[in-house]
């Protein structure tokens, strides 16, 4: 029954994908300096490495998804990004009692998207991208 169903739904699942990265991607570029500064707080090194490579991540995977181009390269890249992200930027377990439910919120957030990527990186974008009229 829901094999007629399976390019609609895939389709649909890069659409809502896309929605979350792209615009993140968008809002990281426009407020690019406080990106910096965030990626900073965290004690990650490189912060401005580490924006550019966040903006190309979800704005450019986020488009590649959308569109089925490199579908499963550009769900594994993010996969990787989301759980990241995941780690160094909602440690539920390291945040101080009031913070710590809502980031843990977060962080099983991005766990559950990173499911999602993973499921597109194995079986696909569907009939409905650009990855199957290219014949791949």
């Amino acid at each position: 029954m829901f094999d007629k169903f399976q390019n609609p739904l895939a389709l649909a699942a890069r659409i809502l994908l896309a929605a979350l990265f792209v615009p993140a991607g968008i809002s990281k570029i426009a407020g690019f300096a406080g990106t910096v500064g965030y990626i900073g707080s965290v004690g990650l090194p490189l912060p401005v490495v580490g924006a550019v490579l966040a903006i190309v991540a979800e704005a450019g995977g986020g488009i590649a998804l959308l569109l089925g181009l490199q579908t499963r390269l550009a769900a594994l890249v993010l996969a990787v990004f989301t759980l990241a992200a995941g780690v160094f930027f909602h440690a539920f377990w390291a945040a101080a009692p009031e913070a710590a439910q809502i980031q843990q919120i977060m962080f099983m957030k991005n766990i559950a998207i990173v499911g999602g990527l993973l499921m597109l990186t194995a079986f696909g974008p569907g009939a409905l991208s650009l990855d199957a009229k290219r014949g791949k």
